[in-house]
């Protein structure tokens, strides 16, 4: 069988770990990002180029038989462009286009009746002001806000001062037990696949993803409602490709949807060692109409980020790594990142271990062990 050459928007540790995946299928890969010395530099056929640009996406675009990305922030109107000249694009421009505002999902839930959190669409900050009875409240950016930027929590009429004067949108803050995601993939047969459930602890001051552990430990009927919602929401989309559902439980169980993001995702990096099929293979099979692959759990699992320390900006050194690398179970993925600074995400660590007092003890192990320096 022969695989197509494939165009990925965007070079950093996702589309890193993507060409690692797609290597087992002799898959090219040709590669657009606006970073000379981007993770998938070495490793791709590489182009440097704004994503945001029309021409350069147009041009880029020509020379592939699909394109898919890795990250949202891309010139959709260029991608719509290259599926009328007979490209194939994946995830869908309009759903990518959809999915780039926080505003138009918020919409796209309520009229698809996803449980979500109650929200407000504000179009400045004297409208966040107007409506300060929602309080407290979560303001999000409608656009271009990621990795915990374009989100301020107001708590009371004190916190106003940081509200956005932008498009955005207030979103009543959800008094959550858990954060999770389910990560679902669907392929152009309209076969789908999903991953159980995983339980995430972010950062108190970077807002992202700090580490989390694999499957989620929640309730049964929880994590079928999640399960049923992540599938409910890609089907919904008419998706294809691999799309990330992140939720709140709820301290009375319902589930709600946060955030979507179509394509591989922080909360699936651990499915390369403990899941039989990684998210990153499981994106190719879906935007190359192949069957799915199994998404059962090997074995219980945890994911570190490797953030960049506070107070550290230059070449990065990897100090306690040989500590770290004598754990059971451990696996350490850099992202070929030379440059390091504040919470910039430098790798990652999977770990591995059936017994879960364990496995949270080499968390705490590797948290306090690897650090990103300089």
């Amino acid at each position: 069988m022969k695989f197509d050459k494939i165009g990925l928007l965007g070079g950093g540790q996702l589309g890193r770990m993507l060409i690692q995946s797609g290597i087992d299928f002799n898959i090219q890969f040709s590669v657009l990002d606006p970073d000379v010395s981007a993770p998938c530099a070495n490793i791709s056929k590489f182009t440097v180029g704004k994503l945001t640009d029309f021409q350069t996406v147009i041009d880029f675009g020509k020379e592939c038989d699909l394109i898919t990305i890795e990250i949202e922030n891309v010139n959709v109107a260029a991608l719509k462009e290259l599926v009328k000249q007979g490209k194939k694009v994946y995830p869908q421009p309009d759903v990518i286009e959809l999915i780039q505002d926080k505003r138009t999902q918020k919409e796209f839930y309520k009229r698809h009746n996803i449980p979500t959190a109650d929200f407000i669409l504000t179009s400045d900050k004297q409208e966040v002001l107007a409506n300060k009875h929602f309080l407290p409240a979560v303001n999000k950016l409608g656009k271009e806000g990621y990795d915990g930027r374009g989100v301020q929590i107001l708590r009371s009429e004190k916190d106003l001062s940081k509200a956005f004067d932008a498009p955005s949108l207030l979103e009543k803050l959800i008094d959550f037990e858990k954060e999770i995601a389910v990560i679902v993939a669907r392929n152009e047969k309209g076969e789908i696949k999903s991953y159980p459930a995983v339980e995430m602890v972010f950062h108190a001051e970077a807002n992202l993803v700090e580490y989390l552990f694999s499957p989620a430990q929640i309730a049964d009927v929880v994590a079928l409602q999640a399960d049923s919602i992540a599938k409910a929401v890609i089907q919904k989309l008419n998706m294809i490709g691999l799309l990330a559902v992140e939720m709140f439980v709820t301290k009375d169980g319902q589930v709600l949807v946060n955030e979507v993001a179509p394509r591989p995702h922080n909360s699936g990096h651990q499915t390369i060692e403990a899941n039989v099929t990684s998210q990153y293979e499981q994106h190719l099979r879906a935007i190359l109409n192949l069957p799915l692959g199994d998404t059962s759990t090997l074995l219980a699992s945890a994911m570190v980020n490797l953030l960049g320390e506070e107070n550290y900006t230059g070449e990065a050194i990897y100090q306690g790594m040989e500590d770290v690398l004598k754990v059971d179970g451990a696996h350490v993925h850099l992202y070929g990142k030379m440059k390091t600074k504040p919470f910039r995400k430098m790798g990652h660590v999977t770990i591995v271990d059936d017994d879960k007092e364990s496995l949270k003890k080499k968390v705490n192990f590797v948290k306090q062990t690897l650090k990103v320096i300089a």
